[in-house]
């Protein structure tokens, strides 16, 4: 079986990571739209929130992800042990993410539940796929924060609180392209496109709640960041 490969070349991101909280044992940080989370394989795609962490803050490790186009909240542990400990923490599905959103169109419904599952394929890579045979169980919230329509394009656009309850690849995008409203800016799922091809300025997805708690005292963090579109 052939290897997969990896053809995305990612732009040069000029934006700089927010850093909102710091303490001995672990950053909150803002990441900008346009930078990977890790560096690729590809030589050219070393710049990442890791290569650029790890700079200032040696031993640093990522206890989760967030895509390319994606903005928002990500929680970096400074070293190995508690690293550990709040992975434990997403696998026992304690941590609680919340998502801003624009989708495409408006939806019906003020609130619902998409339960989808999400199966990986090596001949759509790097699309994912909803897969009742194969696929791992996937769940997301969504609530109805606004309707409107886009200033000068007239696009109606629905904007939404989403909350993953499981932590699939892509488990957003497809889910809301799943739901008949991708996201606004998704390259893969759909909604790229503007009227008169004019494509989106981004993915406009942003993390912009995430609720833990500190490892070592104990404390409930609440972090939050609001979405830039």
């Amino acid at each position: 079986m052939s290897a997969i490969i990896d053809t995305f070349i990612a732009p040069l991101c000029h934006e700089s990571i927010g850093i909102l909280h710091q303490d001995e044992h672990l950053l909150i940080i803002d990441k900008p739209s346009g930078l990977l989370s890790l560096s690729g394989k590809n030589p050219l795609n070393l710049d990442s929130v890791h290569h650029r962490l790890v700079q200032q803050f040696p031993g640093c490790a990522l206890v989760h992800r967030l895509d390319f186009g994606t903005s928002g909240l990500l929680v970096v542990a400074r070293n190995k042990e508690i690293n550990a400990a709040l992975c434990q923490q997403f696998s026992q599905r304690a941590v609680r993410k919340v998502y801003s959103a624009l989708l495409c169109g408006h939806l019906e419904k003020d609130e619902g539940m998409i339960d989808a599952p999400i199966a990986k394929d090596p001949a759509l890579f790097p699309l994912m796929s909803i897969c009742a045979a194969t696929g791992k169980p996937a769940r997301s919230r969504y609530r109805v924060i606004e309707r409107f329509q886009q200033d000068g394009t007239l696009l109606p656009l629905t904007r939404v609180e989403l909350t993953p309850e499981t932590g699939r690849t892509h488990q957003l995008r497809i889910h809301c392209q799943h739901l008949g409203h991708p996201i606004l800016g998704c390259d893969l799922y759909g909604g790229r496109l503007l009227p008169g091809s004019e494509q989106a300025s981004r993915l406009m997805l942003h993390a912009s709640q995430l609720d833990f708690v500190h490892p070592v005292s104990g404390e409930k963090i609440n972090a939050r960041s609001e979405s830039p579109f």
